[in-house]
């Protein structure tokens, strides 16, 4: 059985190149330092995304700030980390703020209205001046 590349994956090398105004071989330089990780056919042909693209731009905008590539692949590891980060604190504040809401849910539950309360006030019996 043959894999096949998924279907966003369909820029052939020479395609993507002139979409993103590089040399080919610019992008097999970035795929050997872990920048760019194109799909690859049974045959081996890279297939690229609309992803790849946008971590190519990604990768140009560093790179004409004066990034290196090890910091350029440095900053997008990271980059990916924070928003990973993100997404399990934005989860974690769901689940606290549905925490709270099932406790205050419970405490309105167990509150008892002051109408079905009986109240019992005892006056305290007064003591005589000058008894101890």
């Amino acid at each position: 059985m043959s894999q096949r590349p998924p279907i966003n994956a369909v820029y052939v090398i020479s395609v993507f190149a002139e979409l993103a105004g590089v040399h080919p071989q610019t992008l097999r330089n970035y795929e050997r330092n872990g920048l760019l990780s194109p799909q690859r056919t049974s045959g081996g042909s890279r297939r690229f995304s609309d992803e790849d693209l946008a971590a190519l731009r990604r990768i140009q905008v560093l790179t004409n700030e004066g990034v290196n590539l090890e910091g350029v692949k440095r900053i997008m590891a990271l980059e990916v980390e924070l928003m990973s980060l993100r997404d399990e604190m934005s989860s974690l504040l769901d689940q606290a703020r549905a925490n709270v809401e099932q406790t205050h849910r419970q405490y309105r539950r167990d509150l008892v209205p002051v109408q079905n309360t009986l109240s019992l006030i005892v006056k305290a019996p007064r003591r005589a001046r000058g008894t101890a």
